[in-house]
């Protein structure tokens, strides 16, 4: 049997053992609605990992608690011995297990939370995220609570780590996410990132050294500032393990969504990956208090990162955080995040792809993150969008820009993009950046999953990743799949608006002075785009004084700005049909009809 057939029985072990698992919704049928399922079962799987996890060290540790507790050592040397005990980054200290709560039925509502209350502070801290409390409640009152627990505690269920490795639990747990992603259709997007997409951007994330990690191995931390359920994380450290056992990736991600925070901070427990560097709390906040409640915010000020990799929200607006955020742009200047400037308040986006640029490691960070169509171009000349663009282009920021396939992600249709952004371009890309068009690179689904009806298959990134190591102004094709590069120096995207005005003129025709300047007549006053390429002067000799000789800029209404027409850079002009292949076509059809009629209804 190959690698790849072990590979592909893997994949098929760990969707059945999910798919047994999730069959325990069977029994939240009427109580929970089919999207609320996860609520059970993403929780209940994270527990029974860690007391299978625990099982051959229970004792030991209930023991070592006593023993603590009567010599009154607490906090964080409690913790560090319990931990040791166990042998795991976390512990329970309740006399119960799962198997000894299912031997006592009627007991079983109060001796389960006292088995809940028995975890250490990390796994409470899932637990109330997850609002697993109100679940619970929830289950007691509808009488399923021992049936789940019982279901949990089959052979079906087991989750021993002799039995089931780390990288297999987190693939499981995995699984059992997307299968609630999914119940939730449209919303699906909200936290979870097909793994297609994010194949690519690990690539594109550590492509330019690939080779050197190969051979050497690597160090390396990653973030990701909106992680939802951490996938991106997940999916990245597993790239990098899978091109050298030498490799080492130290996570850190932040998410505003208690339940799914809670999600990612277990599933990184379960694979034994950073989960301290999981947080909670609002990643554009600089303050914690907003409208007086307390709000955990950026947890990682003052941090950089070898690798970003993000998928954060967009048309989502930033009105909560829009006192802390104008507070940092207008006092902090540059050495605060938001400095260059401040989008559209009803769309935060550019918010993330600023605050990644602020934490990447200086000289080697490199950052994949997603965005839509109007970080591309909104925003007028001086806007606070363009003066983001024309920051992150000016400064050499932004290395390549990839336009993806539409109908990609489960919750939304519309054109997606990845920007590329390096604090270390290589010499061949300096002052340039490359425009990748894939949106003709993909394969069809045969099942839909909300607004996700194509994927990226191993063809379809390789393509991608062909493209756009060539780093040329070229189209790549393999069979039906079509992708096209265009590479651009920094300042082509760069224009000037200059106010185009017309001076008042007297009964001569000449235009009338006052302290040797026109006077602008205010209703005939124009603007032009001229891009920072063009000699302005020759511009306006070609474009604008043929039309009107009297023109003149007035330069004191200067504005710069930046815009990435991706669309008309890229457009292929086809052209109409001739009018005679038309005609010819309508004849036919006339022909074609007066042939059907006469068969119909002879010589009626």
């Amino acid at each position: 049997m190959t690698t790849s057939d072990l590979q592909k029985q893997t994949n098929v072990n760990i969707q059945e053992k999910a798919n047994l698992i999730w069959e325990t919704a069977t029994h939240l049928v009427g109580l929970f609605k089919p999207h609320e399922y996860g609520k059970v079962i993403l929780p209940m799987t994270v527990l029974k990992r860690f007391d299978d996890a625990l099982r051959p060290t229970k004792d030991a540790v209930v023991a070592m608690a006593r023993k603590l507790d009567d010599q009154k050592i607490e906090g964080q040397a409690r913790d560090g011995i319990l931990c040791k005990t166990s042998g795991y980054s976390f512990y329970n200290t309740s006399n119960f297990d799962f198997a000894k709560l299912i031997a006592d039925p009627e007991g079983i509502e109060i001796n389960f939370e006292a088995y809940l209350q028995g975890f250490s502070s990390n796994i409470k801290d899932i637990i109330e995220n997850f609002d697993f409390a109100s679940t619970v409640k929830i289950m007691v009152r509808g009488g399923v609570l021992f049936v789940v627990l019982q279901e949990f505690n089959s052979t079906k269920a087991d989750m021993a780590p002799e039995k089931i490795t780390s990288a297999d639990m987190g693939y499981i747990f995995e699984e059992l996410i997307r299968k609630f992603s999914e119940s939730y259709d449209e919303q699906a997007g909200a936290h979870f990132t097909s793994r297609d997409i994010i194949y690519l951007m690990t690539e594109l994330l550590i492509s330019p050294e690939k080779d050197e990690i190969r051979e050497k191995g690597c160090t390396k931390t990653a973030y990701d500032m909106a992680m939802g359920t951490s996938q991106m994380l997940g999916c990245l450290t597993e790239r990098l393990q899978a091109i050298s056992d030498e490799a080492s990736l130290t996570c850190f991600g932040q998410e505003f969504n208690p339940e799914t925070y809670a999600i990612a901070k277990a599933d990184m427990l379960i694979k034994g990956g950073n989960a301290s560097g999981m947080m909670y709390g609002d990643t554009l906040l600089k303050e914690k208090y907003v409208d007086k409640k307390d709000i955990p915010c950026d947890a990682f000020e003052g941090y950089e990162f070898d690798y970003i990799i993000s998928n954060p929200p967009f048309g989502i607006d930033w009105k909560r955080e829009a006192t802390s955020v104008k507070a940092e742009y207008e006092k902090d200047g540059f050495e605060g995040r938001f400095g260059p400037g401040l989008p559209a308040i009803s769309d935060g986006q550019m918010l993330f792809l600023l605050n990644g640029v602020k934490k990447l490691k200086e000289g080697t960070g490199r950052m994949a993150i997603i965005q839509n169509g109007s970080s591309l171009f909104t925003g007028d000349a001086g806007s606070g969008a363009s003066e983001i663009r024309r920051h992150v282009i000016e400064g050499d920021l932004v290395e390549a820009i990839i336009q993806l396939p539409t109908d990609l992600f489960y919750n939304t249709g519309i054109s997606t993009y990845i920007w590329v952004l390096t604090k270390g371009k290589e010499m061949r890309r300096s002052g340039k950046v490359q425009l990748i068009d894939a949106s003709k690179c993909f394969v069809k689904r045969r099942k839909n999953i909300g607004s996700k009806r194509v994927d990226l298959n191993d063809s379809c990134i390789d393509l991608i990743l062909k493209a756009y190591g060539a780093f040329d102004n070229a189209a790549y094709e393999d069979g039906e799949l079509v992708v096209e590069s265009k590479v651009f120096d920094n300042s082509y995207f760069g224009y000037t608006k200059v106010a185009v005005e017309t001076p008042i003129v007297d009964e001569k025709g000449e235009p009338v002075l006052k302290r040797s300047k026109p006077q602008p007549d205010k209703e005939k006053s124009d603007s032009e785009l001229i891009p920072l390429q063009d000699d302005m002067d020759a511009y306006m000799e070609k474009n604008v004084l043929p039309y009107n000789p009297l023109a003149y800029i007035d330069h004191a209404k200067d504005k710069i700005g930046y815009e990435v027409p991706f669309t008309r850079l890229f457009y292929k002009f086809v052209p109409p049909t001739p009018s005679e292949d038309i005609y010819a076509e309508i004849k036919a059809l006339e022909a074609e009809e007066t042939t059907l009629m006469k068969e119909l209804f002879g010589n009626a």
